[in-house]
């Protein structure tokens, strides 16, 4: 894994938990931060996907800088909204966190598809990564731009040739995260 854009991710992963196994928020951001650059590879296809991510990052940690030593685990973002009934609103951190973690498995899932299937077309890897993680979350008109975005997606060779990211991940190092 060194030297591939996964490094840094897969390396921060190891402080996103606390001693006693809680998620802490400033350590979670870093890592999801670090995927920023892996789905700008993928282009106009992922655009969505990357304003999404960035978007969500941002509002959470909007939200941890108000008070860093009360929100430094994700739970208590999450605590405090559903206190004030706030945590169902589309502007919440806890809506925020939620997407996050849904295009972290979508992502997770089209890597995985990428290395498993490498007969696959870009879009092919793309569309039964969207199938099996965010489509059931999404209405008609978002699954019908999802399907126009996939047309963007690069192709296959060209971009495994320009962008060996993938080349020296294996399949443990995504299950493992």
């Amino acid at each position: 894994m060194e030297g591939t854009v996964f490094a840094p991710a897969l390396e921060g992963m190891k402080s996103v938990k606390s001693a006693e196994g809680e998620m802490q928020t400033k350590p979670f951001l870093e890592v999801c931060k670090q995927i920023l650059p892996v789905i700008e590879k993928f282009g106009a296809a992922m655009a969505l996907v990357k304003s999404d991510v960035g978007g969500n990052i941002t509002r959470l940690e909007t939200k941890y800088s108000s008070n860093p030593s009360e929100f430094n685990l994700l739970y208590s973002l999450v605590r405090a909204e559903v206190e004030a009934k706030t945590a169902k609103a589309s502007s919440s951190c806890t809506n925020g966190l939620l997407w996050l973690t849904r295009a972290m498995d979508f992502l997770v899932e089209l890597f995985r598809n990428l290395l498993e299937h490498q007969d696959w077309t870009m879009s092919q890897a793309c569309s039964d990564s969207y199938g099996k993680t965010l489509k059931q979350w999404h209405g008609w008109l978002a699954s019908s731009s999802f399907s126009v975005a996939m047309k963007l997606a690069p192709d296959r060779k060209k971009f495994m040739d320009n962008h060996k990211f993938l080349a020296s991940v294996g399949l443990d190092d995504l299950k493992a995260s």
